[in-house]
């Protein structure tokens, strides 16, 4: 006879608070995305899953979660194509089906993803890493209506150049070089010569919500995001592979909020077409190189929001 054990979760707590979030954190999986006419994607996802408890409830059924991860991707495995938050959006039905008793539910991705590049004069090939991020939310309302939001998004790595110091070191340098030439040879030189800055190795990220019958690719976020900084890093480069990217990087000096400004406007071009209630966080973290602190800067806007401040017309 089989053992009918008791179910401790759904007991009264001896303290009746509503919870936010509970769940489980660093659930691995591993992951192939069929998608017609291009490489299949091979991830090892991190899923996040979270649940709000009523305050009646002394605990969540913690196993579920994990549970329903394993079968949406389990499911997708022999489908012939799929989106990382759609699939993040059928977890979070799936575990909506097992937490009867949760009004909110949360599931957050995230994986390294690889990505072939060309260094820029020899064109040796390397596989650079970077980081793709999804994100669903389903909340069911007071009639058990669902409603899902989702996101995708990436983290990437590239350098930046510090435009504050590069004019220091020019306007030092002009001072030295007026003491023998000109202002007219002066000039000339300083137009001729790339100056030196500090830099930093830039940190990127873009999340973009994604409505319903729209696509994001993450491919192109991470294009957008490589274009916002002084210049792609690259895994593998020679000597003139190296000097290229330094000398690229120093024409293109850029703060960290240029960073996020960059972002914002390649953002507004390449997805006007999505509603203008379309939430987007853009974020930019700089490693200084002379200073032990980091540089930050973010925003957090809706799509429409963003036209607004730029007097964007289509």
């Amino acid at each position: 006879m089989a053992i009918c054990f008791p179910d401790t979760q759904g007991d009264a707590p001896r303290i009746a608070i509503h919870l936010s979030r509970v769940g489980v954190t660093n659930v691995k999986k591993l992951l192939r995305l069929e998608r017609p006419g291009k490489r299949p994607i091979i991830l090892t996802p991190t899923f996040d899953a979270f649940v709000d408890l009523p305050s009646d409830q002394k605990g969540i059924h913690m196993s579920r979660s994990p549970e329903a991860i394993s079968e949406v991707v389990d499911e997708v495995v022999s489908s012939s194509s799929v989106w990382i938050e759609d699939l993040c959006a059928k977890i979070v039905e799936r575990m909506l089906e097992k937490h009867e008793y949760a009004a909110r539910v949360e599931i957050n991705m995230e994986s390294e993803y690889m990505f072939p590049r060309e260094s820029p004069v020899t064109k040796k090939e390397s596989q650079e890493m970077c980081k793709l991020l999804a994100n669903a939310v389903g909340i069911r309302d007071e009639n058990g209506k669902i409603s899902i939001r989702k996101s995708i998004g990436a983290e990437v790595v590239g350098m930046t150049v510090c435009p504050c110091a590069q004019e220091s070191v020019r306007e030092a340098d002009k001072n030295k070089l007026l003491e023998f030439l000109d202002e007219e040879t002066c000039a000339k030189v300083l137009d001729t010569v790339t100056f030196a800055s500090h830099n930093q190795r830039g940190v990127g990220t873009i999340v973009i919500e994604v409505p319903e019958n729209q696509k994001v690719e993450g491919e192109k976020i991470i294009e957008l995001i490589e274009k916002s900084m002084s210049s792609p890093v690259c895994g593998l480069l020679k000597r003139p592979d190296e000097n290229a990217t330094v000398m690229n990087a120093h024409k293109n000096p850029v703060f960290v909020e240029d960073c996020v400004r960059n972002m914002v406007e390649t953002i507004i071009e390449e997805y006007s077409n999505l509603p203008d209630d379309t939430l987007i966080t853009i974020r930019q973290v700089n490693h200084e190189s002379i200073h032990r602190h980091n540089a930050f800067a973010e925003k957090i806007s809706t799509l429409g929001g963003l036209k607004e401040e730029l007097n964007w017309e289509e």
